[in-house]
């Protein structure tokens, strides 16, 4: 019976101009990609800021900003719709679309039912 042989067929480099393997343009892509998760702040909607004056609900900047991120973190988690509770008030978050939906004192939602829910942030001081 005759030895069958198999002749590997090598094929020369392939090289790509114009990439490189440099740092600088990986920390690039890095910042880049930051810049990119903390663009475009919380909006209110008009149903949201009205229920604020109503009940006169004051939330500081800090809070803002912390609810803010908390929300993008939730995004990259997959939630769409949030549940935020802070210290005097409770939101109801778009977080697909980074939008207050409405927002209540937080001693009238400990009497409330939330449904269409799937993520709940709580933001402390």
């Amino acid at each position: 019976m005759e030895k069958i042989r198999f002749t590997p067929i090598l094929s020369p480099p392939i090289t790509v101009k114009g990439k490189t393997d440099n740092p600088a343009s990986t920390s690039s892509f890095a910042d880049k990609f930051k810049d990119a998760l903390h663009q475009g702040d919380l909006k209110i909607s008009k149903h949201a800021n009205d229920r604020l004056i109503q009940r006169n609900i004051d939330i500081s900047e800090a809070q803002w900003q912390k609810v803010g991120d908390k929300v993008r973190e939730a995004k990259s988690k997959g939630v769409q719709d949030s549940l935020v509770l802070l210290k005097d008030a409770a939101l109801i978050v778009s977080v697909k679309n980074h939008t207050v939906i409405t927002a209540i004192d937080i001693a009238d939602a400990k009497d409330q039912i939330f449904t269409n829910i799937d993520g709940m942030i709580f933001v402390q001081e």
